[in-house]
Parts: C-alpha cells; structure tokens; sequence
C-alpha cells in the first residue's frame, strides 16, 4: 500500500541541502539589499521578528548578528512589537526591523511591519520564501528561491532563511572566514540530510518506549533547540520541552526518567560543561542523543552520537547542519504515532487574526 502521510514533509527535509545551494546563489544578486539593511551601521539597534518557528530562527540570527557583527541585535516575537514595543526597545534609537515569514502572509509579522513603518527612527526589511506575498510588497526581501513549502510545518524554509541571514551578516561584516566556513556548510549538508534521515529512523523504530522529549542547547543553538522541540510537537503531538543547556538542571531536570528522550545540541564553545549535563541525564536513565560535529572520548557514554562533520566551523556556521536529525525524529515520531506530518491537529500553513 502507498504511503500516503508524511508525503509533503519527507521530501522537503529532503530537500533542504538544494534550498542551502540557492540561497547562497541568490545572495549573489541581492548585495544592495545587504548593504542597505544588515550591512547598515547607522542602526542603532536591528531586531529580528518572527511567530513560532520564524521567531526561534529570530533568536539564532540575533545571536549569530551580535557575535559576527559587534552590532546591537536581538529578537521578538512579532507581536511584542506591535502590541508592546515600548517595552521592547527604548524611544531615541535607530531601529532596523527585520520580518521574518515563510509565507510572507502571518498576520502578526505584517502586524508588527506595518505599526512601525512610518515612524522617523524605524526601517523594515523582510525575509521569505514568497516574493508575491503581502510582506514582501511591504517591506524590501531577502529571498529563499527554493525554501517554499506545501506542508504545514516549517523545515527546509527554516535551515534556507537562518543560513541566508548568517550569510547576509558575513559578508556585511567582511568576514572572509565565517563565509567560508558557510560554504563548506552547504558542502557537507547533503551528507548530513542523508545520514540523518536513516539514524532518526533508527532511533524511534527501536525504541518504542521514548515518550518524552527534551532538547537542549545554548548560544545560537538555544533557537535552535526550540525549533527542534517545536517540530515534534507539531508534528507528533508528543510531550516535549526545550531548555537552555545548563538552565536545565535548575528544577527541570525532575522530569527526567526512563522513557525520556534528552537530545544536547552540542556546542564547541561549551562543549565541557554541555557534556556534563548530558551525562548527568543520562545517569537519571534518560535516552540521550547528542548532535556534534564529531564524537570524542567525552561522547562514549551517550545512546546515538549523530556526527555532523565540520569541527573547524564555528557553532554558528554548523547550525543548519543540526536541523535535519531533529526534524526526521519529528517525522518518524509522527508516524508511529500514527499521525500525518503533512497535517498537524489544529495547525495551518498560515496563522491568521
């Protein structure tokens, strides 16, 4: 019989090393946007927007914009801006607004747009996967060609506008390194696709008694850990919950049992301590699952090491590598939960007010 959930979605995670290669053409053709925006030192401030998935790639462009720039950066959801924004950002700055959407088309994010376009102290720009949507006629885009998705669930959209946006920040920062360290981003994520496809598969047809999520990370990677516990739970409807690493031992280790799945998205930058908390999981008889870019001595102990490659890049640069394994643990889990990934409980491919 022929499968029919999971029809959309699989082929898009699938498919989001293609998406990586076309952003990075597209920058090519789109430098006046980067000087006129990222690579604007006039602002002040440059805040990233976005609602649910595009938020939490809000927080790793935010994150990777202070490290990478030496600017002012940070992120919101969409609606803090246009219903709280004086509480967001203090009156007398220079303000670069950056949307963030898919579709181009949630409503909070041109909410949020919109609220601030005409005042004297504020710019907005956008990024999207829809150049005829409502946003991009708003707001000047950066665009993903091939991050367009069917499905409901953001996935290879999310990996092509966090790498599009890392790559924006390099070259307006001139910094020949992280761009090459991008590049070899690109050039490894065909491999990781594929090799993290068959070991997502491996791990939940094997262990049918995970019934807990929990993911974990810090820096760049604490967005990162939240798009991870998000997919899941949109497309399995699983208990899940994503934590700053070390935040983790402060109270909400007490979930933690057999049963409980912990998944550490391993930086290089605290690798030492982030490992520590790993096995500290493990000993309360937690299934850990640890993504890096290679294993060591240190990892030994863990039950699923998922090897990315690039131990040279920065954190910042390997983030796009980490998304697939997490987003098939969110497919497969949806399946043998007997759930269609393509159509979330409750959920549509645009959120509307």
């Amino acid at each position: 019989m022929a499968q029919t959930q999971g029809v959309l979605t699989y082929p898009e995670i699938g498919g989001q090393s293609d998406a990586l290669a076309a952003a990075w053409k597209q920058l090519e053709a789109q430098q006046d946007w980067i000087s006129q925006f990222i690579g604007n030192s006039s602002f002040d401030e440059v805040i990233f927007i976005g609602s649910g998935t595009s938020y939490y790639l809000a927080q790793t462009a935010a994150s990777t914009f202070r490290k990478w720039t030496g600017r002012s950066g940070a992120a919101y959801p969409s609606s803090e801006i246009f219903l709280f924004r004086e509480q967001a950002v203090p009156p007398g700055k220079r303000v670069l607004l950056v949307g963030i959407s898919r579709s181009g088309e949630s409503t909070e994010v041109i909410l949020a747009l919109e609220s601030v376009k005409d005042l004297p102290d504020w710019t907005i720009c956008s990024i999207t996967c829809d150049e005829e949507s409502t946003m991009a006629k708003l707001a000047p885009y950066l665009l993903s060609p091939l991050g367009k998705e069917k499905s409901t669930v953001m996935t290879k959209s999310f990996s092509s506008m966090t790498f599009m946006l890392q790559a924006a920040m390099a070259r307006a920062a001139g910094k020949t390194e992280q761009l090459k360290e991008l590049q070899e981003a690109v050039e490894l994520s065909a491999g990781v696709v594929a090799k993290a496809d068959e070991a997502a598969k491996e791990l939940i047809s094997g262990h049918p008694e995970l019934n807990k999520f929990i993911y974990l990370g810090m820096g760049s990677y604490y967005g990162l850990a939240q798009e991870a516990c998000l997919k899941i739970k949109e497309m399995s409807c699983v208990w899940t919950e994503s934590f700053g690493t070390m935040e983790f031992r402060h109270g909400p280790k007490s979930v933690v049992e057999p049963g409980t799945m912990v998944c550490l998205l391993l930086s290089e930058t605290a690798r030492d301590y982030e490992i520590k908390v790993a096995q500290e999981m493990k000993e309360y008889g937690a299934h850990v699952v640890i993504i890096t870019a290679d294993k060591g001595g240190d990892t030994g102990f863990a039950d699923l090491v998922f090897e990315t490659g690039g131990r040279a890049l920065s954190d910042e640069a390997r983030a796009v590598l980490y998304m697939p394994l997490v987003q098939y643990i969110g497919y497969y889990t949806a399946l043998r939960e007997g759930r269609n990934p393509d159509s979330p409980r409750n959920l549509t491919q645009v959120v509307k007010i």
